[in-house]
């Protein structure tokens, strides 16, 4: 059990990453500004406060730190869905890693993103509320997937 939870937090580690380089490609290449962390900082402070729900983050009361909080957040829940995805794949997907399981899992986790964190910071379910919010679902399903990806790859890596 041990090994499976410190393979997970390297899954989580490696995919989110992956998540990242792949949001550093849409930025170089000027298909999508880099992702700022900040915002969804200060979601995850007014969480911790008891408050999830907000007409607009953004006039939310700001946090010192939300930048820092946003990184930490964004990398927690990558870590957080590496342990998870470890736990439900079990030591045989980590013998002999396949693409298939840890791509389905990744677009899976986009749910909490859609149903959660985009209606708490105010821009509606599945990101309604956005001035485009078919590109933002389709943005998202790929960095889930690049996440998934980066699962997998990970996974080969950590494989025996």
């Amino acid at each position: 059990m041990t090994n499976l939870i410190f393979d997970g937090v390297l899954l989580g580690l490696g995919a989110t990453v992956a998540m990242d380089l792949w949001a550093l490609l849409l930025a170089v290449l000027r298909v999508n500004p880099a992702p700022n962390w900040a915002l969804p900082g200060r979601w995850f402070w007014h969480v911790s406060r008891g408050r999830v729900f907000h007409d607009d983050i953004a006039a939310a009361e700001p946090f010192a730190a939300e930048l820092k909080l946003g990184w930490a957040g964004h990398y927690a829940v990558g870590i957080a869905y590496g342990v998870i995805f470890a736990l439900l794949a079990g030591p045989e997907w980590l013998a002999v890693p396949a693409f298939l399981p840890a791509w389905i899992f990744a677009l899976v986790t986009i749910a909490a993103g859609w149903f959660l964190m985009q209606p708490g910071m105010g821009l509606g379910w599945a990101a309604a509320k956005t001035a485009k919010p078919w590109r933002a679902r389709v943005l998202g399903l790929a960095a889930h997937t690049a996440f998934g990806l980066g699962l997998w790859l990970t996974g080969l890596a950590l494989a025996p």
